[in-house]
């Protein structure tokens, strides 16, 4: 059987966001490549099902032909961040590297909570009981990051837990001149509208509520991402952000966060899911 190909105009490239990183949104999600100062480059998540091609494509043009990252770092295991992710390991033998708590669902020991449709907002979170609940079994394949924050490819990086959108997510930061690769802590569109996102107006919004059953836990993330005062953000969902305005609108997204990015009902809203 053939492989499905994303036709062209479904991958846009992110040029530029900051020194030494770039990104693709392909369809609804962003990937992103960090270029390290020793040289070389890591690949940030894997996109969605189908796009490993896209994702290889992308690479080469800014990398060149033949060229494979020195890692692949996962920011969590959902469907849309490691959809890719068996495909190009077959073509790139690297290592891959996540938080020790999202091991469960890189390795096909537990499932996810079940996205929770009844948030409202629009069409992506009504068709969210379609998501898959499992991602990738990568056994054998993934290692843990480093207990103190480093991430062993980056130099001048760190990884800060971020967890309530799935339990060992995690999310990047460049102190140097506050750089935040966010996953999806928090987005920079409203991710469940389908209109939201096919516009891509960059405005702080939530994780996406239909698969965040943590929501203490969200929010004291937003909270310390918040408390880095970046200046650049590069977010799993939406366009990249920048200027001297970010800090504050990220701040106000933590003051406000139940009013901003909290449903008024839905499963999770008073009871954190129990995982499996």
């Amino acid at each position: 059987m053939d492989a499905i190909t994303l036709p062209s105009y479904e991958a846009v490239s992110l040029d530029n966001i900051a020194p030494g990183l770039i990104g693709v949104r392909i369809l609804f999600v962003n990937v992103f490549a960090i270029e390290a100062r020793e040289g070389g480059w890591t690949l940030i998540d894997a996109g969605i099902h189908f796009s490993a091609e896209k994702i290889k494509s992308w690479a080469e043009d800014h990398f060149g032909k033949r060229s494979r990252p020195a890692a692949i770092v996962l920011t969590h295991g959902h469907f849309d961040h490691v959809g890719a992710l068996d495909a190009l390991l077959e073509d790139w033998d690297v290592p891959v590297y996540a938080h020790l708590d999202e091991f469960p669902y890189l390795t096909a020991q537990a499932k996810y909570p079940p996205p929770d449709s009844s948030v409202g907002g629009g069409l992506m979170a009504v068709l969210s009981p379609l998501y898959p609940r499992t991602s990738v079994n990568i056994s054998g394949r993934v290692s843990p990051l480093p207990s103190g924050g480093s991430v062993p490819t980056l130099s001048g990086w760190q990884y800060i837990h971020t967890p309530g959108h799935a339990p060992g997510h995690i999310s990047l930061f460049r102190s140097e001149d506050k750089t935040l690769v966010v996953g999806d802590a928090f987005c920079t569109t409203k991710q469940e509208s389908f209109l939201a996102v096919a516009k891509q107006t960059p405005e702080l919004h939530g994780p996406p509520a239909y698969y965040t059953p943590d929501r203490d836990s969200a929010r004291r993330s937003v909270e310390k991402l918040a408390a880095l005062r970046p200046t650049t953000i590069a977010p799993g969902h939406g366009l990249p952000m920048s200027g001297n305005e970010v800090p504050d609108q990220l701040q106000r997204l933590a003051a406000e966060f139940d009013r901003i990015a909290l449903p008024e009902h839905g499963r999770y809203v008073k009871k954190t899911a129990t995982y499996e």
